[in-house]
């Protein structure tokens, strides 16, 4: 029997990707009794006159059943006298890319249906492109429907053409292309007798004869340390699942980041002692000398991986909310989790034709190259050369959800030209000498609330009280550091993490710095806390908008509200309202002495 095959069917809305699959386990006799007898039970109340829905056998939410279309990936498990097989069935609509990527993501061979009657669609491109993203290198187009075009040869051949074409610019293996019918059956499981003129294998013969076999391209030992595991003090494993190469005991490997080398004493699968284990294969792993070594770490021999914190990726995003530079995520690649930002993006890649297009924001379902960099330095290596230590996945650091997908495509080499100096003359040192601990107190509100008039009289009373602050305004900053910025999203996370960046320089100074910022994104401030570290707190001054807007001298708000002021926040623009704030003052229930006066209440065990 062969290996084990797990594909995806992917394609454009309706192109019948449930209905084939329902079809070739139906005709392959791979259903249960019961199974078979339910599905033609709900066929009679189906879309097809009482005919069999093969797509039922697939479409199992409510809401499938009722569209028509496929919502969530559905997995389905069959063997053949010749295969074994794992297929995800995934959606064909635009708005449900996320979930196909995450089915193209587990699969070694990719079953592209096309419609017959209307040829390569946008989402068909779109789809291919994410597969070969993904590390597929095997393509089944199944020109589908040829029912629905008399089954005509000439245009089969015409598609036929335009799939060459579309395949033209990527890497891949083997690429074949089978005329069928999903809902009549047509070589599916059985040649059809419609189309005489096509010779090829069907394409359940196809799907049991291809060798998916890849010849490894990374033949050094890796492996991702997921877990450290220590059931008493006389033992000390490294637990995770081998990704290329083979390992010994007795073989001498390193550590990476730290570089550290040891030599392999044990090893485990399962609760199995072995001499040696290769790739595939979850292992627990004994040293024979103690070493720093935690989730993320990476055990490596006879192979050489990028320790970096700067590289190039293309990301398929895949949130609601655009990506623009400046913005920050959790990175996960392998078992290593750090923060990231996005510094630059190149370009986006045009779904149709594959062009480089400038772009200074990415939508969702949209391709793009991304600079990114790394809070901590990451171990990874090229996509195309090991796709555990290549894929990652970005994070929204509020909201928690998956926000883009993609893969490493080089290191940048920049962070070699610089050297981090340290100093004899350090923080602490300052502090000392100045008697005091230096913080950063972060005003944030809408516009008018206030935060400026606080800011002004509470470095007033701390300079009173001996202590050595400096204050940043928003305004005046923005008419000098940051002139060069607008009030675009780009512009307004750059512009936050300048004055972070700042703030710790100054705190390194011992100073204790105040920031009156309307930094309206709880993203950014989460960006600022840690880039400033313990030192940063948070003060949310949260004067009602009407009474900002009551304030409101310069009529900024009357402008926004007639369209005339762009990205003009409360208004035109959002305002995240601290969840954690380290103090709430609302200056339209206090004068201003008694707004201090609690904001030091509030900050006295902190400053």
């Amino acid at each position: 029997m062969n290996a084990l095959l797990k594909f995806i069917t992917c394609g454009s809305v309706d192109d019948g990707k449930s209905t084939l699959i329902g079809h070739m386990l139906y005709d392959a006799k791979l259903l249960f009794a019961d199974q078979e007898r339910a599905l033609e039970l709900d066929s009679k109340v189906g879309s097809r006159g009482g005919a069999i829905d093969y797509s039922l056998l697939l479409d199992g939410l409510m809401a499938e059943r009722e569209q028509g279309i496929t919502i969530d990936v559905a997995y389905r498990y069959f063997t053949t006298e010749r295969r074994s097989f794992i297929v995800a069935d995934t959606p064909g609509h635009e708005e449900y890319t996320r979930n196909m990527a995450v089915g193209a993501s587990f699969a070694d061979l990719a079953v592209i249906l096309v419609d017959a009657s209307q040829g390569v669609l946008t989402q068909t491109r779109r789809h291919t492109r994410i597969c070969s993203l993904m590390g597929i290198k095997h393509f089944v187009f199944a020109i589908n429907k040829m029912d629905l075009i008399d089954y005509q040869q000439d245009k089969f051949k015409k598609i036929q053409k335009d799939i060459k074409v579309l395949l033209a610019e990527f890497d891949y293996s083997t690429a074949q292309m089978i005329p069928v019918s999903a809902t009549e059956g047509d070589n599916i499981t059985k040649w059809s007798n419609h189309m005489p003129w096509y010779k090829g294998k069907t394409l359940l013969d196809y799907l049991e004869t291809i060798d998916v076999k890849e010849n490894p391209t990374e033949t050094g030992f890796t492996m991702p340390v997921q877990r450290v595991c220590r059931p008493d003090h006389t033992f000390r494993g490294f637990q995770g699942q081998i990704e290329s190469g083979s390992v010994s005991v007795g073989d001498t490997i390193q550590v990476l980041p730290s570089g550290e080398t040891a030599s392999v004493k044990l090893i485990y699968e399962g609760d199995k002692e072995v001499q040696t284990s290769s790739v595939g294969h979850a292992v627990t792993i004994q040293l024979d000398t103690e070493i720093d070594i935690s989730r993320g770490c990476v055990l490596v021999e006879n192979t050489t991986l990028n320790v970096n914190s700067m590289f190039s990726a293309t990301l398929l995003w895949m949130d609601d909310t655009k990506l623009v530079e400046g913005k920050n995520f959790l990175l996960k690649l392998g078992t290593q989790s750090v923060p990231a930002t996005i510094m630059n993006i190149r370009y986006k890649i045009d779904v149709n034709s594959g062009e480089e297009v400038y772009a200074d924001a990415i939508y969702k379902n949209e391709i793009a190259r991304c600079e990114i960099s790394t809070a901590s330095k990451l171990v990874f290596d090229k996509f195309e050369k090991n796709n555990a230590l290549g894929s990652l996945i970005l994070i929204d650091r509020v909201s928690h959800m998956t926000s883009a997908c993609g893969v490493v495509e080089q290191t940048l080499n920049r962070e070699h030209q610089l050297t981090w100096h340290n100093m004899d003359i350090t923080r602490d040192f300052r502090e000392k000498q100045l008697g005091q601990s230096a913080k950063t107190i972060w005003f944030t509100g809408l516009s008018g609330s206030g935060k400026s008039t606080l800011a002004n009289e509470l470095e007033k009373r701390l300079v009173a009280m001996g202590k050595h602050t400096m204050l940043l305004d928003g305004d005046n900053v923005r008419m000098g550091l940051n002139k060069n910025l607008g009030f675009r999203e780009a512009d307004r996370i750059e512009n936050i993490r300048r004055i972070a960046e700042v703030s710790k320089l100054m705190n390194d100074a011992g100073l204790i710095v105040l920031t009156s910022f309307i930094s309206p994104f709880a993203q950014d401030r989460q960006n600022a806390r840690e880039i400033i570290g313990d030192a940063f707190m948070e003060v949310y001054v949260s004067t009602p908008i009407e009474e900002c807007e009551r304030r409101d001298i310069k009529g900024l708000y009357q402008m926004a509200r007639k369209g005339e002021l762009d990205y003009f926040t409360g208004v035109t623009s959002p305002y995240e309202a601290p969840e954690h704030p380290d103090a709430v003052i609302d200056t339209s229930q206090h004068s201003v002495e008694e707004c201090v006066d609690l904001i030091l209440q509030q900050l006295q065990d902190k400053l």
